[in-house]
Protein backbone atom coordinates (compact mmCIF):
# COMPACT_ATOMS: atom_id res chain seq x y z
CA UNK A 1 0.00 0.00 0.00
CA UNK A 2 1.53 3.11 -1.15
CA UNK A 3 1.54 6.47 0.95
CA UNK A 4 -0.96 8.34 -0.85
CA UNK A 5 -3.44 5.01 -0.42
CA UNK A 6 -2.57 5.10 3.23
CA UNK A 7 -3.47 8.39 3.40
CA UNK A 8 -7.17 7.91 1.75
CA UNK A 9 -7.58 5.26 4.13
CA UNK A 10 -6.90 7.22 7.41
CA UNK A 11 -9.10 10.29 5.45
CA UNK A 12 -12.14 7.83 4.67
CA UNK A 13 -11.91 5.09 7.71
CA UNK A 14 -15.23 5.20 9.09
CA UNK A 15 -16.65 2.67 11.78
CA UNK A 16 -18.59 -0.42 10.49
CA UNK A 17 -22.15 0.08 11.60
CA UNK A 18 -23.12 -2.36 14.58
CA UNK A 19 -26.17 -4.34 13.88
CA UNK A 20 -29.15 -3.51 15.48
CA UNK A 21 -31.66 -5.33 17.74
CA UNK A 22 -34.64 -4.70 15.84
CA UNK A 23 -32.83 -6.30 12.41
CA UNK A 24 -31.97 -9.46 15.08
CA UNK A 25 -35.86 -9.79 15.94
CA UNK A 26 -36.96 -10.01 12.12
CA UNK A 27 -38.03 -13.02 10.86
CA UNK A 28 -35.39 -15.06 8.47
CA UNK A 29 -36.64 -14.60 5.56
CA UNK A 30 -37.44 -11.12 5.89
CA UNK A 31 -33.63 -10.15 6.77
CA UNK A 32 -32.95 -11.69 3.25
CA UNK A 33 -35.39 -10.30 1.26
CA UNK A 34 -37.41 -13.24 0.51
CA UNK A 35 -40.46 -11.74 1.90
CA UNK A 36 -41.88 -8.32 2.52
CA UNK A 37 -42.72 -7.15 6.11
CA UNK A 38 -46.56 -7.33 5.75
CA UNK A 39 -45.93 -11.20 4.66
CA UNK A 40 -43.22 -11.19 7.65
CA UNK A 41 -46.31 -10.06 10.21
CA UNK A 42 -48.17 -13.30 8.86
CA UNK A 43 -45.97 -15.76 9.01
CA UNK A 44 -45.02 -14.75 12.19
CA UNK A 45 -48.72 -14.79 13.46
CA UNK A 46 -49.29 -18.57 12.22
CA UNK A 47 -46.37 -19.80 14.24
CA UNK A 48 -47.96 -17.95 17.37
CA UNK A 49 -50.92 -20.15 17.11
CA UNK A 50 -49.45 -23.46 15.96
CA UNK A 51 -47.03 -23.15 19.10
CA UNK A 52 -50.08 -22.03 21.17
CA UNK A 53 -52.29 -25.16 19.48
CA UNK A 54 -49.16 -27.31 20.55
CA UNK A 55 -49.01 -25.89 24.22
CA UNK A 56 -52.62 -26.70 24.98
CA UNK A 57 -52.48 -30.88 23.60
CA UNK A 58 -53.14 -33.39 26.70
CA UNK A 59 -49.96 -35.24 27.89
CA UNK A 60 -50.73 -38.99 27.75
CA UNK A 61 -49.27 -41.26 30.11
CA UNK A 62 -46.38 -42.90 28.00
CA UNK A 63 -45.14 -39.00 26.90
CA UNK A 64 -45.03 -38.60 30.98
CA UNK A 65 -43.65 -41.94 31.56
CA UNK A 66 -40.87 -41.23 29.12
CA UNK A 67 -40.34 -37.82 30.38
CA UNK A 68 -39.60 -39.17 34.03
CA UNK A 69 -37.17 -41.07 32.51
CA UNK A 70 -35.66 -38.24 30.71
CA UNK A 71 -35.54 -36.81 33.71
CA UNK A 72 -33.59 -38.71 35.69
CA UNK A 73 -31.18 -39.72 32.92
CA UNK A 74 -30.43 -35.75 32.57
CA UNK A 75 -29.85 -35.36 36.10
CA UNK A 76 -26.85 -38.09 35.81
CA UNK A 77 -25.71 -36.53 32.57
CA UNK A 78 -26.08 -32.72 34.03
CA UNK A 79 -24.07 -33.30 37.06
CA UNK A 80 -20.95 -34.83 34.88
CA UNK A 81 -21.31 -31.60 32.37
CA UNK A 82 -21.31 -29.13 35.83
CA UNK A 83 -17.99 -31.38 36.79
CA UNK A 84 -16.51 -30.81 32.85
CA UNK A 85 -18.10 -27.35 32.93
CA UNK A 86 -16.18 -26.25 36.12
CA UNK A 87 -12.70 -27.52 34.26
CA UNK A 88 -13.73 -25.63 30.90
CA UNK A 89 -15.00 -22.52 33.17
CA UNK A 90 -11.08 -22.30 34.57
CA UNK A 91 -9.70 -23.11 31.15
CA UNK A 92 -11.99 -20.13 29.49
CA UNK A 93 -10.72 -17.55 32.26
CA UNK A 94 -7.16 -17.85 31.54
CA UNK A 95 -7.76 -18.11 27.92
CA UNK A 96 -9.98 -14.90 28.67
CA UNK A 97 -7.09 -13.34 30.53
CA UNK A 98 -4.74 -13.75 27.90
CA UNK A 99 -7.55 -12.14 25.11
CA UNK A 100 -8.17 -9.74 27.13
CA UNK A 101 -4.45 -8.77 27.69
CA UNK A 102 -3.79 -8.93 24.09
CA UNK A 103 -6.39 -7.15 23.68
CA UNK A 104 -5.32 -4.19 26.08
CA UNK A 105 -1.99 -4.25 24.25
CA UNK A 106 -4.01 -3.63 21.19
CA UNK A 107 -6.13 -1.05 22.36
CA UNK A 108 -2.84 1.31 23.43
CA UNK A 109 -1.17 0.93 20.47
CA UNK A 110 -4.60 1.96 18.80
CA UNK A 111 -4.38 5.12 21.15
CA UNK A 112 -0.40 5.89 20.36
CA UNK A 113 -1.01 5.90 16.91
CA UNK A 114 -4.13 8.17 17.19
CA UNK A 115 -2.33 10.47 19.97
CA UNK A 116 0.21 10.68 17.15
CA UNK A 117 -2.00 11.38 14.85
CA UNK A 118 -3.77 14.38 16.81
CA UNK A 119 -0.14 15.94 17.66
CA UNK A 120 0.79 15.88 13.74
CA UNK A 121 -2.57 17.34 12.85
CA UNK A 122 -2.44 20.30 15.77
CA UNK A 123 1.06 21.22 15.30
CA UNK A 124 0.52 21.49 11.23
CA UNK A 125 -2.57 23.06 11.51
CA UNK A 126 -0.86 26.40 10.27
CA UNK A 127 0.78 24.81 7.39
CA UNK A 128 -1.96 23.49 6.33
CA UNK A 129 -4.11 26.41 6.38
CA UNK A 130 -1.26 27.88 4.10
CA UNK A 131 -1.21 25.09 1.47
CA UNK A 132 -5.20 24.96 1.08
CA UNK A 133 -4.68 28.56 0.97
CA UNK A 134 -2.67 28.34 -2.00
CA UNK A 135 -4.12 25.91 -3.94
CA UNK A 136 -7.44 27.19 -3.24
CA UNK A 137 -6.51 30.27 -5.18
CA UNK A 138 -4.75 28.63 -8.04
CA UNK A 139 -7.89 26.15 -8.89
CA UNK A 140 -10.01 29.24 -8.62
CA UNK A 141 -8.64 30.40 -11.52
CA UNK A 142 -8.52 26.86 -13.45
CA UNK A 143 -10.70 26.56 -16.42
CA UNK A 144 -8.89 23.85 -18.84
CA UNK A 145 -5.87 21.77 -18.43
CA UNK A 146 -3.19 24.26 -20.98
CA UNK A 147 0.28 26.02 -20.49
CA UNK A 148 -0.83 28.39 -18.17
CA UNK A 149 -2.07 26.16 -16.08
CA UNK A 150 1.03 24.34 -15.53
CA UNK A 151 2.50 27.54 -15.19
CA UNK A 152 0.55 28.66 -12.37
CA UNK A 153 1.21 25.24 -10.79
CA UNK A 154 4.38 25.92 -10.38
CA UNK A 155 4.57 29.04 -9.15
CA UNK A 156 2.17 27.65 -6.86
CA UNK A 157 4.03 24.68 -5.94
CA UNK A 158 7.31 26.97 -5.34
CA UNK A 159 5.42 29.75 -3.12
CA UNK A 160 4.46 26.51 -0.91
CA UNK A 161 7.98 25.90 -0.21
CA UNK A 162 8.63 22.57 -2.19
CA UNK A 163 11.66 23.89 -4.53
CA UNK A 164 12.17 24.53 -7.72
CA UNK A 165 13.05 21.42 -8.94
CA UNK A 166 10.30 19.70 -7.78
CA UNK A 167 7.86 21.84 -8.92
CA UNK A 168 8.82 21.66 -12.57
CA UNK A 169 9.22 17.72 -12.03
CA UNK A 170 5.51 17.37 -11.02
CA UNK A 171 4.48 19.52 -13.69
CA UNK A 172 6.19 17.86 -16.48
CA UNK A 173 4.93 14.30 -14.75
CA UNK A 174 1.31 15.86 -14.50
CA UNK A 175 0.40 16.73 -18.35
CA UNK A 176 0.01 13.08 -19.26
CA UNK A 177 -1.36 12.00 -16.33
CA UNK A 178 -4.24 14.55 -15.69
CA UNK A 179 -5.42 13.70 -19.28
CA UNK A 180 -5.32 9.93 -18.59
CA UNK A 181 -7.24 10.70 -15.40
CA UNK A 182 -9.87 12.98 -17.10
CA UNK A 183 -9.64 15.44 -14.56
CA UNK A 184 -12.18 18.06 -15.37
CA UNK A 185 -13.60 19.21 -12.18
CA UNK A 186 -11.36 21.34 -9.88
CA UNK A 187 -11.91 18.41 -7.04
CA UNK A 188 -10.48 15.85 -9.93
CA UNK A 189 -7.02 17.89 -10.88
CA UNK A 190 -6.15 18.70 -7.27
CA UNK A 191 -6.67 15.47 -6.18
CA UNK A 192 -4.06 14.29 -8.96
CA UNK A 193 -2.02 16.92 -8.16
CA UNK A 194 -1.44 16.07 -4.71
CA UNK A 195 -1.35 12.04 -5.25
CA UNK A 196 1.40 13.02 -7.83
CA UNK A 197 3.19 15.06 -4.76
CA UNK A 198 2.62 12.55 -2.58
CA UNK A 199 4.14 9.57 -4.88
CA UNK A 200 7.25 11.44 -6.04
CA UNK A 201 7.77 11.99 -2.44
CA UNK A 202 7.46 8.42 -1.57
CA UNK A 203 9.65 7.26 -4.72
CA UNK A 204 12.28 10.00 -3.66
CA UNK A 205 12.75 8.00 -0.11
CA UNK A 206 13.04 4.51 -1.53
CA UNK A 207 16.18 3.11 0.95
CA UNK A 208 16.18 5.72 3.22
CA UNK A 209 17.82 5.40 6.34
CA UNK A 210 15.46 6.95 8.92
CA UNK A 211 16.57 5.12 12.03
CA UNK A 212 18.75 7.12 15.17
CA UNK A 213 22.07 4.53 15.06
CA UNK A 214 23.66 3.86 18.35
CA UNK A 215 27.15 2.52 19.20
CA UNK A 216 27.25 -1.37 19.26
CA UNK A 217 27.74 -3.55 22.49
CA UNK A 218 26.90 -1.35 24.39
CA UNK A 219 28.88 1.42 24.04
CA UNK A 220 28.76 5.37 24.35
CA UNK A 221 26.78 7.01 21.53
CA UNK A 222 28.45 10.39 20.20
CA UNK A 223 25.48 12.88 18.26
CA UNK A 224 26.58 15.61 17.11
CA UNK A 225 24.48 18.99 16.10
CA UNK A 226 25.03 21.07 13.29
CA UNK A 227 23.30 24.27 12.26
CA UNK A 228 23.23 28.12 12.11
CA UNK A 229 22.22 29.85 14.86
CA UNK A 230 18.90 30.76 15.76
CA UNK A 231 17.42 27.22 14.06
CA UNK A 232 16.77 25.44 18.01
CA UNK A 233 19.90 23.57 17.87
CA UNK A 234 20.42 23.79 21.38
CA UNK A 235 16.42 23.54 22.48
CA UNK A 236 16.41 20.77 20.09
CA UNK A 237 19.48 18.81 22.03
CA UNK A 238 17.30 19.72 25.77
CA UNK A 239 14.65 18.32 24.28
CA UNK A 240 16.34 14.84 23.28
CA UNK A 241 18.13 14.84 26.33
CA UNK A 242 14.93 14.86 28.41
CA UNK A 243 13.38 12.15 25.82
CA UNK A 244 16.47 10.14 26.65
CA UNK A 245 17.05 10.61 29.97
CA UNK A 246 13.34 9.52 30.66
CA UNK A 247 13.61 6.11 28.72
CA UNK A 248 16.16 5.36 31.50
CA UNK A 249 19.17 6.31 29.07
CA UNK A 250 22.34 8.14 31.17
CA UNK A 251 22.68 10.93 29.20
CA UNK A 252 25.63 13.79 28.90
CA UNK A 253 25.70 17.50 27.17
CA UNK A 254 28.38 19.59 26.00
CA UNK A 255 28.39 22.97 25.21
CA UNK A 256 30.54 22.99 22.67
CA UNK A 257 29.48 26.67 21.20
CA UNK A 258 31.74 28.59 22.96
CA UNK A 259 31.14 31.87 20.62
CA UNK A 260 27.35 32.50 21.00
CA UNK A 261 26.25 34.62 24.37
CA UNK A 262 24.46 32.60 26.52
CA UNK A 263 24.44 29.22 24.40
CA UNK A 264 26.59 27.59 27.24
CA UNK A 265 23.55 29.17 29.67
CA UNK A 266 21.23 27.70 27.61
CA UNK A 267 22.41 24.36 26.99
CA UNK A 268 23.08 24.50 31.82
CA UNK A 269 19.25 25.36 31.90
CA UNK A 270 18.14 22.27 29.62
CA UNK A 271 20.41 20.12 31.51
CA UNK A 272 19.13 21.17 35.00
CA UNK A 273 15.19 20.50 33.85
CA UNK A 274 16.51 17.21 32.36
CA UNK A 275 18.98 16.17 35.17
CA UNK A 276 21.36 15.83 33.08
CA UNK A 277 24.74 17.23 33.08
CA UNK A 278 26.90 19.35 31.00
CA UNK A 279 30.66 19.66 30.77
CA UNK A 280 31.01 23.36 29.46
CA UNK A 281 34.23 25.60 29.16
CA UNK A 282 35.14 29.21 29.14
CA UNK A 283 33.45 31.56 27.11
CA UNK A 284 35.18 31.99 23.68
CA UNK A 285 37.32 28.91 24.72
CA UNK A 286 38.77 26.31 21.97
CA UNK A 287 35.98 24.42 21.07
CA UNK A 288 37.76 21.22 20.19
CA UNK A 289 38.86 21.24 23.55
CA UNK A 290 35.60 21.32 25.29
CA UNK A 291 34.56 18.08 23.04
CA UNK A 292 38.23 16.17 24.20
CA UNK A 293 36.55 16.64 27.72
CA UNK A 294 33.12 15.61 27.25
CA UNK A 295 34.37 12.40 25.13
CA UNK A 296 36.63 11.30 28.03
CA UNK A 297 34.01 11.49 30.66
CA UNK A 298 31.76 9.75 28.48
CA UNK A 299 33.95 7.39 27.82
CA UNK A 300 35.52 6.79 30.54
CA UNK A 301 32.21 7.09 32.72
CA UNK A 302 29.99 4.81 30.91
CA UNK A 303 27.68 7.43 30.10
CA UNK A 304 25.40 5.88 26.91
CA UNK A 305 24.68 9.29 24.75
CA UNK A 306 26.59 12.28 24.43
CA UNK A 307 24.95 15.42 22.60
CA UNK A 308 27.65 17.74 21.20
CA UNK A 309 26.15 21.40 20.77
CA UNK A 310 28.17 23.17 17.75
CA UNK A 311 28.65 27.24 16.65
CA UNK A 312 26.85 28.32 14.30
CA UNK A 313 28.46 31.22 12.40
CA UNK A 314 27.87 31.41 8.38
CA UNK A 315 29.64 34.71 8.69
CA UNK A 316 33.10 32.97 8.37
CA UNK A 317 32.33 29.48 6.77
CA UNK A 318 35.78 28.34 6.55
CA UNK A 319 36.15 28.92 9.97
CA UNK A 320 33.23 26.88 11.34
CA UNK A 321 33.62 23.94 9.05
CA UNK A 322 37.25 23.74 10.24
CA UNK A 323 35.76 23.91 13.51
CA UNK A 324 33.14 20.91 12.81
CA UNK A 325 36.25 18.55 11.16
CA UNK A 326 38.20 19.18 14.39
CA UNK A 327 35.65 18.08 16.35
CA UNK A 328 34.73 15.35 14.41
CA UNK A 329 38.74 14.70 14.37
CA UNK A 330 38.79 14.37 18.20
CA UNK A 331 35.50 12.24 18.29
CA UNK A 332 36.75 9.41 16.66
CA UNK A 333 40.33 9.33 18.05
CA UNK A 334 38.88 8.66 21.39
CA UNK A 335 36.08 6.63 19.64
CA UNK A 336 36.87 5.25 16.36
CA UNK A 337 33.52 4.25 15.43
CA UNK A 338 31.92 8.14 16.29
CA UNK A 339 29.93 10.05 15.90
CA UNK A 340 27.24 7.60 15.10
CA UNK A 341 24.57 10.58 14.20
CA UNK A 342 25.33 14.22 12.83
CA UNK A 343 21.80 15.72 13.02
CA UNK A 344 21.33 19.09 11.11
CA UNK A 345 18.83 21.37 12.17
CA UNK A 346 16.90 23.58 10.09
CA UNK A 347 14.21 26.41 11.00
CA UNK A 348 11.35 25.28 8.62
CA UNK A 349 10.07 28.85 8.20
CA UNK A 350 12.93 30.01 6.42
CA UNK A 351 11.93 28.08 3.39
CA UNK A 352 14.21 27.98 1.16
CA UNK A 353 16.64 29.31 3.19
CA UNK A 354 16.59 26.09 4.69
CA UNK A 355 17.52 24.01 1.97
CA UNK A 356 20.80 26.37 1.00
CA UNK A 357 21.66 25.89 4.39
CA UNK A 358 21.28 21.84 4.06
CA UNK A 359 23.44 22.08 0.96
CA UNK A 360 26.19 23.67 2.59
CA UNK A 361 26.57 21.66 5.53
CA UNK A 362 26.17 18.81 3.49
CA UNK A 363 29.16 19.88 1.15
CA UNK A 364 31.41 20.24 4.58
CA UNK A 365 30.24 17.41 6.53
CA UNK A 366 28.74 13.73 6.73
CA UNK A 367 25.60 14.81 8.13
CA UNK A 368 23.22 11.63 8.35
CA UNK A 369 19.59 13.45 9.37
CA UNK A 370 17.68 16.42 9.66
CA UNK A 371 15.87 17.67 13.00
CA UNK A 372 13.22 20.26 11.19
CA UNK A 373 12.09 22.85 14.03
CA UNK A 374 9.52 24.81 14.34
CA UNK A 375 6.92 23.40 12.11
CA UNK A 376 3.89 25.01 14.45
CA UNK A 377 4.83 28.16 13.03
CA UNK A 378 4.81 29.91 9.79
CA UNK A 379 6.32 27.20 7.85
CA UNK A 380 4.89 26.35 4.22
CA UNK A 381 5.31 22.47 4.55
CA UNK A 382 6.66 21.78 1.47
CA UNK A 383 10.01 21.91 2.32
CA UNK A 384 10.22 18.21 3.55
CA UNK A 385 9.48 17.28 0.09
CA UNK A 386 12.29 19.93 -1.70
CA UNK A 387 14.96 17.97 1.02
CA UNK A 388 14.28 14.63 0.19
CA UNK A 389 14.45 15.44 -3.46
CA UNK A 390 17.09 18.04 -3.57
CA UNK A 391 19.18 16.49 -0.87
CA UNK A 392 18.64 12.63 -0.22
CA UNK A 393 18.71 13.51 3.40
CA UNK A 394 16.15 11.69 5.99
CA UNK A 395 13.84 13.76 8.20
CA UNK A 396 14.69 12.12 11.74
CA UNK A 397 12.70 14.36 14.04
CA UNK A 398 10.35 17.17 13.73
CA UNK A 399 9.59 19.74 16.58
CA UNK A 400 5.65 21.24 16.73
CA UNK A 401 6.32 23.52 19.85
CA UNK A 402 8.46 24.68 23.00
CA UNK A 403 7.77 21.89 25.36
CA UNK A 404 10.39 18.55 25.25
CA UNK A 405 7.56 16.14 23.90
CA UNK A 406 6.50 18.15 21.08
CA UNK A 407 10.23 17.14 19.42
CA UNK A 408 8.41 13.77 17.65
CA UNK A 409 10.43 11.38 15.58
CA UNK A 410 9.03 12.03 11.99
CA UNK A 411 6.87 9.82 10.76
CA UNK A 412 6.03 10.32 6.78
CA UNK A 413 2.16 9.56 7.12
CA UNK A 414 1.30 11.33 9.81
CA UNK A 415 2.74 14.32 7.69
CA UNK A 416 0.98 13.77 4.44
CA UNK A 417 -2.11 13.41 6.64
CA UNK A 418 -1.51 16.17 8.61
CA UNK A 419 -0.84 18.63 5.86
CA UNK A 420 -3.06 17.51 3.23
CA UNK A 421 -6.52 15.93 4.91
CA UNK A 422 -8.52 19.22 4.27
CA UNK A 423 -7.56 19.55 0.45
CA UNK A 424 -8.63 15.99 -0.51
CA UNK A 425 -12.03 14.59 -1.06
Amino acid sequence: MGLFDIFRKKKNNVEPESTTSSALTQPVMEQVGLVDEHEADEWSKALDKKSEATHDLPESESESESESESESESESESESESESESESESESESESESESESESESESESEVERNEQQVYDEGLKKSRTGFAERFNRFLANFRTVDEDFFEDLEETLVGADVGFDMAIKISDELREEVKLANAKRKEDVRDVIIKKMVDLYEADGVNEDTQMHFAPNGGTTVILFVGVNGVGKTTTIGKLASKYQQAGKSVLLAAADTFRAGATKQLQEWGERANVPVVAGQEKADPASVVFEAVAKARDEHYDILFVDTAGRLQNNVNLMQELEKMKRIIQREIPDAPHEVLLVLDATTGQNALQQAKLFKDSSDVTGIVLTKMDGTAKGGIVFAIRNEMHLPVKWIGFGEKASDLREFKPEEFVYGLFKELVS
